[in-house]
């Protein structure tokens, strides 16, 4: 079992978290799935291919079925704005409108996303770094908000990217370095492949999509 955060406190951290993620999202306004699965053609093109990977770096590009339709708009907010750092994905959502990235988030979560529950038992012993995740990852990797990703199941690569970018300034989170940056590369090593064997586990969406076509 998991103890307490060590020197932390569990609502300080999660405010803190809470309030770094509103000023960037505020509340995301609902999704259309129905618009989004046109608006999605070209995220297909990586995203619906299983473990495809990112070139350079290479990694396996993120699952996205299961996961909090507010958390992907976030991520899209942070790709257009340059607080996360990637050419291709930073290129797709300066197109973007907050609606579009909604829609488009509605698609690709796939339905209800995975929801806490606090009798799941967590898939194998957690490492001691888990200690600075559970306030808002849980004990299983699922996010405890709508703004706050679910890791469970997640390609453990790419979580390892994820968490280096934090470290190194890739992606400008202050409360995500604060963490990260206490984190040996054994530690991230180690905490991605924990919260990717966890389950339930997010998905890659394969269904076909239309091209969208504006009238």
């Amino acid at each position: 079992m998991i103890r307490p955060l060590l020197r932390l406190s569990t609502l300080a951290v999660v405010a803190a978290l809470g309030l770094t993620a509103t000023a960037r999202a505020q509340t995301p306004p609902a999704g259309d799935a129905a618009r989004g699965a046109q608006l999605a053609y070209t995220c297909m093109g990586c995203h619906g291919i299983p473990n495809y990977k990112n070139m350079y770096p290479t990694y396996r590009v993120p699952k996205l079925k299961g996961q909090h339709p507010d958390y992907l708009v976030v991520a899209l907010q942070g790709y257009r704005s340059g607080e996360r750092s990637h050419g291709t994905m930073h290129a797709h959502a300066s197109s973007m409108s907050d609606q579009d990235m909604a829609d488009i988030a509605a698609y690709l979560s796939g339905g209800p996303a995975i929801a806490p529950d606090a009798n799941r038992k967590a898939v194998g012993m957690p490492p001691a770094a888990a200690q600075v995740c559970v306030a808002c990852h849980g004990n299983d990797g699922v996010g405890i908000t709508p703004l706050y990703p679910t890791l469970a199941g997640q390609h453990p690569d790419y979580l390892e990217r994820s968490l280096t970018e934090y470290k190194k300034g890739g992606r400008k989170n202050p409360v995500m370095a604060g963490f990260v940056g206490t984190l040996t590369e054994k530690d991230i090593k180690a905490l991605a492949e924990y919260y990717a064997a966890q389950r339930p586990s997010l998905e890659t969406s394969v269904k076909r999509v239309t091209r969208f076509s504006a009238r």
